[in-house]
């Protein structure tokens, strides 16, 4: 067990004698090397599942909102719960963006900062290991990741060659404005980002829609993209009405294509570019281009980074007369 899964568990089990809250969302063992899963601790005996290493990808402030619903049905109003919540610089953004949407009680939440070293990227290591098969991990050494194939042969893989896309392009990884903080050393902020994105800006309007068609073709419709995202709260999605219906059931291209620029754009100046919905599409699809190219145009235009601040208003809930508007003319 290393120092910091330690003061998170003594942290925990405060909050728990102290009655300060119900349940705490954080992570535990997966079943599969290299993941760890979302937890649900309801009680200071159980908070020994708790883990923290760098398989920790999930950003848990998807289960807020479904926490917080209201029980409509409900004969009694019962009060909501008191919770905890482990969260990475990421993580703690998504919360700062549900408090402002109201999906949040501020007087019900414990956001506990975790100091984010980057996380590993099973889809990277699996890469590099080049078909070796099934493997086990015995842990980081020295800045690598050290496996053993189901043949017995022992690999080491440089640890920031199979660290995710989002970890090695995060601007913020220390859980700002955070309730409680658990020391650590986080990884340095990154300073050169959207090299990929300055790319796909070079190309003309007929190369980039084409590699929009490319990318989304490879859709199935699963939506695993929408219910890993802690901003795709909504009850009923456009997607999924039928009075009236917005879009065909069909995975045909249109269709697909109606539901990613719908979703996509929906996280214009929301974003945090955790990549949850990356890692949770089974087709390796590229939202990352899609959804960060949203990010650097909010940046840009309105000087705005969503998850830092409660009081500041997002872009477009606000309307200033020094807004840029050469996106309406100017795709």
């Amino acid at each position: 067990m290393n120092n910091i899964e330690i003061k998170l568990k003594d942290l925990v089990k405060d909050l728990f004698a102290g009655e300060k809250i119900d349940v705490l969302i954080g992570y535990e063992n997966g079943s599969l090397p290299l993941r760890s899963r979302p937890c649900f601790v309801h009680s200071a005996g159980e908070v020994d599942r708790l883990v923290w290493n760098s398989y920790c990808t999930n950003n848990l402030a998807v289960y807020l909102p479904r926490i917080f619903q209201r029980q409509e049905h409900k004969k009694e109003e019962t009060p909501p719960p008191r919770v905890g919540i482990i969260a990475k610089g990421c993580d703690a953004r998504s919360v700062v963006g549900l408090l402002k949407e109201n999906q949040v009680i501020k007087e019900n939440i414990i956001v506990i900062g975790m100091p984010c070293s980057g996380m590993i990227d099973p889809a990277k290591v699996e890469a590099a290991l080049d078909g070796a098969g099934p493997y086990s991990c015995q842990g980081e050494v020295d800045g690598s990741l050290e496996v053993t194939t189901s043949s017995g042969e022992k690999k080491r893989l440089k640890r920031e060659e199979v660290t995710a896309e989002a970890c090695l392009e995060c601007s913020h990884p220390l859980a700002e404005g955070a309730d409680l903080q658990i020391e650590g050393e986080p990884k340095e902020a990154c300073d050169e980002r959207y090299e990929k994105i300055r790319e796909f800006e070079a190309k003309s309007t007929e190369e980039r829609w084409q590699s929009f068609v490319k990318e989304i073709s490879k859709c199935i419709r699963c939506y695993a993209c929408r219910q890993a995202c802690p901003n795709c709260y909504c009850k009923i999605c456009f997607v999924d009405q039928t009075k009236p219906r917005w879009i065909g059931a069909s995975d045909e291209l249109s269709n697909v294509m109606i539901y990613h620029i719908g979703r996509i754009f929906h996280q214009a100046g929301r974003c945090v570019e955790c990549d949850a919905c990356v890692h949770a599409c089974p087709m390796d699809i590229d939202l990352r281009l899609f959804t960060q190219k949203l990010v650097k145009d909010v940046k840009e235009l309105f000087d705005y980074v969503p998850g830092l601040s409660v009081e500041e208003l997002p872009p477009l809930w606000t309307f200033k007369q020094d807004d840029s508007q050469s996106f309406i003319t100017e795709p």
